[in-house]
């Protein structure tokens, strides 16, 4: 079965300079949400861009590597904080939004991936399966997730027993039991109900 990559189709159709805007890190009960918007130079794009969720953790470190040194890039950034006070999908809205303002030049054209468009300071589109169908996209997935990864990394050391170096703040079982015997952290999501249920009754009511 052959396999479709990303392509310039979408950019190419648009005027001007495109970003591509995804994120990482709706799901996971700890941790931040990250997005990235990325400005792709055609004439200098590394081979193999695809979904982040596809590529093996080196190759998206690679490629990382090679989109940081070829290409325009903004990471934005929303708290646990932000994300319980928001709700999550707010907080990624918020951090698409930051991603697309600390890009080093302005883009004439945003394409998002999903369905919910955030606010930002120029036309958007919305591409469902985005990092399936753009190359910006893409780029903007890899950034996003390999940025989110190194920070979960870090959180680890400094609160170990959650298992954060391999399943990056999702509920897998190493999580759940770590919630169990050693509680919930500073980077734990309160409002996620499998955060929220562990929290006593008195430290819930301050939540």
């Amino acid at each position: 079965m052959t396999v479709l990559l990303p392509t310039f189709e979408i950019e190419d159709s648009l005027p001007g300079l495109v970003a591509g805007i995804d994120e990482a890190g709706r799901g996971p009960w700890a941790g931040p949400v990250v997005a990235a918007a990325v400005i792709l130079n055609p004439n200098c794009t590394p081979a193999g861009l695809k979904d982040s969720k596809k590529l093996s953790p080196k190759r998206r470190a690679d490629l990382a590597n090679a989109l940081w040194k070829t290409a325009r890039i903004g990471v934005g950034i929303a708290s646990v904080e932000e994300i319980d006070d928001l709700n999550v999908l707010q907080a990624t809205m918020l951090a698409m939004s930051r991603a697309a303002a600390h890009l080093p030049v302005a883009p004439a054209t945003c394409i998002v991936d999903g369905t919910v468009k955030p606010k930002l300071p120029c036309p958007a589109y919305m591409v469902v399966k985005g990092d399936a169908k753009s190359k910006s996209i893409a780029a903007a997935s890899i950034i996003a997730k390999v940025t989110r990864d190194r920070m979960m990394l870090e959180l680890s050391r400094e609160f170990p027993g959650y298992g954060w170096d391999s399943n990056k703040g999702y509920g897998a079982k190493a999580h759940r039991e770590g919630l169990d015997s050693l509680g919930v952290t500073p980077h734990h999501r309160r409002s996620f109900a499998p955060v929220r249920n562990r929290l006593g009754a008195s430290d819930a009511a301050l939540c």
